[in-house]
């Protein structure tokens, strides 16, 4: 079994800062792409950032500039650092991986649980 487990959501004023982190454990062969994403009430879920295994990134307009994903190949952890937070940033954030499994020859997707994030003005 793979799982994918987020940490580091909290409550921040604006213009605060926090960071996310998603460890990938398990019976882990290889990490493909990872992604965050997040959900505000009553809206669909958006994509924030992606990484590609070799460290090439890609951004939501929303988040450029002020977020930054990183990601620990030997660890199988993702990072996502969040600076100058708006009240809009608020939602759940969720990590998402491709993985092969070292049971199997195929690719599959997991979700993290989510963590929530609230920035008050």
């Amino acid at each position: 079994q793979v799982q994918l487990v987020e940490s580091g959501g909290g409550s921040v004023q604006a213009g605060g800062s926090l960071r996310l982190s998603c460890a990938a454990s398990g019976s882990i062969f290889n990490i493909n792409i990872m992604t965050w994403y997040r959900q505000a009430p009553g809206k669909q879920r958006d994509l924030v950032a992606v990484i590609h295994p070799g460290g090439t990134t890609v951004y939501a307009d929303s988040v450029k500039g002020r977020f930054t994903i990183s990601r620990d190949n030997a660890k199988n952890t993702m990072y996502l650092q969040m600076n100058n937070l708006k009240p809009e940033d608020t939602a759940v954030y969720y990590c998402n991986a491709d993985v092969k499994p070292s049971y199997s020859s195929k690719w599959q997707n997991y979700w993290g649980q989510g963590t929530q994030v609230t920035v008050s003005s």
